[in-house]
């Protein structure tokens, strides 16, 4: 799999490069949720290059909690207000719940049939759950198909290209650690479209073609075919296992290669390649370093996090026993502020001045741990204070925040029907069947 990175530039002809990501319902969001992928997504609404959409993935939240779902309604609530509290706007984003738009569950029921078991299988964070995750059993295809779900949840907003013309670039911004998810979505659509969106030149299936088709299979590297083998009338199995063949080269090779190998062999033109689903691209943003309390990942499993609506008097609770450089087990003994999880913080909420402060004084002995952290406990509350305000005022008018969610899945629910419209005539070409039939009746 590829690990290829985009930047974010304005779409194909000028039109708008989409952006998707989402979150799982599973309780308050913390600042760490906030720097790792809040921030970032603000920062792409308000860039007019792009059309972004943000979901609450509900139905994600049960590949591992099936068992108990009762929380999820309300998780779901409390992570609507977060957004919008976080300075998601609805009149420059689509937030949307994920499983009130049926299409997400029809692509990914199409895509797993394509989706080879061995892939799902060899995904690093599915074979560490396993191993690690004792308390719950993730033995089921929901967790295995994790990526499947995930990757129709992406390519369901596909920018559609014009006649002749590129799609606009689909983007999904992450981290670095999470490139990998990225790419198995790409490979998954990319096989899709291989099956879906390539068509052979009907003039390959004659005798008389069997040179072109001898130089087609050669510019590919697809041998053991020879003149008296290239014979292939309409209905003939061995066209299907010739199709077959051509797309499992091109899908080993890939299709820019393919494109490359064909026009080298003045046979580009025997291959149609029309992509039914964007190929989601990565697009790589700022992560910053943000530990929890006990030095370990935030997370709200391990208790170590600071959530968005955290009141004063718990921030400084929280922060005043978070760990410190252990080499600092004096009060006169000097530390070193770069590998301190206070010193994380400070970069995140501090000023230029206390950034020094802090690093002098911890260098020198200068200063005392708890005399830091109170002092970043100082701006992290003077940071929160106005997410915190916004989001009192939706946590007094719910509904408010549910209308703004449900307005924003019809808008996604619109682009998702077109998307699966598109979808399914390219998997079972109804329409072109119906025409076929009209025109048929015609002529009589």
């Amino acid at each position: 799999m590829r690990s290829e990175v985009k930047r974010l530039t304005t779409g194909a002809e000028g039109k708008k490069s989409r952006v998707l990501s989402g979150m799982r319902p599973t309780g308050r969001l913390h600042i760490g949720h906030y720097f790792g992928a809040l921030q970032n997504w603000v920062r792409l609404q308000n860039d007019p290059s792009y059309e972004c959409f943000y979901f609450i993935a509900d139905w994600h939240a049960l590949t591992s909690d099936y068992a108990d779902s009762s929380a999820i309604a309300e998780n779901t609530l409390q992570i609507m207000i977060d957004y919008l509290a976080a300075g998601l706007d609805p009149q420059k984003s689509v937030i949307f719940q994920q499983s009130v738009i049926p299409e997400h569950a029809e692509l990914h029921l199409l895509l797993s049939m394509v989706t080879p078991l061995g892939w799902l299988e060899r995904v690093p964070t599915y074979k560490e759950a396993l191993e690690n995750v004792k308390d719950k059993d993730l033995h089921n295809y929901g967790f295995l198909g994790y990526p499947v779900l995930q990757t129709a949840d992406i390519v369901i907003y596909s920018p559609p290209a014009e006649a002749g013309k590129k799609a606009a670039p689909l983007y999904v911004p992450v981290g670095e650690d999470q490139v990998s998810h990225v790419e198995i979505s790409h490979e998954i659509v990319r096989r899709f479209n291989l099956f879906y969106g390539f068509e052979l030149d009907e003039t390959l299936r004659s005798k008389s073609s069997a040179g072109l088709c001898g130089n087609f299979c050669l510019a590919l590297g697809i041998h053991g075919h020879t003149p008296s083998m290239l014979d292939f009338p309409l209905g003939s199995e061995k066209w299907a296992e010739f199709v077959s063949r051509v797309r499992a080269r091109i899908l080993e090779i890939g299709i820019d290669n393919a494109i490359e190998h064909l026009k080298a062999g003045a046979v580009a033109d025997m291959v149609k390649f029309a992509p039914v689903l964007q190929e989601p691209e990565v697009k790589l943003t700022l992560t910053p370093r943000i530990p929890g309390t006990d030095g370990r990942k935030m997370s709200k499993s391990y208790g170590n996090a600071i959530t968005l609506s955290e009141s004063d008097a718990d921030i400084r609770a929280k922060t005043k026993v978070m760990v410190t450089d252990p080499a600092r087990k004096r009060r006169t003994d000097p530390g070193n502020p770069d590998v301190c999880p206070v010193y994380d913080w400070h970069k995140l909420f501090s000023t230029r001045e206390t950034l020094k402060w802090a690093a002098e004084g911890c260098r020198t002995a200068g200063i005392g741990c708890i005399e830091c952290k109170a002092k970043m406990a100082d701006h992290l509350i003077e940071w929160i204070a106005p997410v915190r305000e916004r989001r009192v005022d939706y946590e007094k008018h719910p509904g408010r925040a549910l209308e703004i969610l449900d307005e924003g899945s019809k808008k996604a629910r619109k682009v998702a029907k077109g998307t699966m419209e598109r979808v399914r005539e390219s998997v079972f070409g109804w329409e072109k069947k119906r025409d076929e039939i009209r025109n048929s009746e015609v002529t009589r």
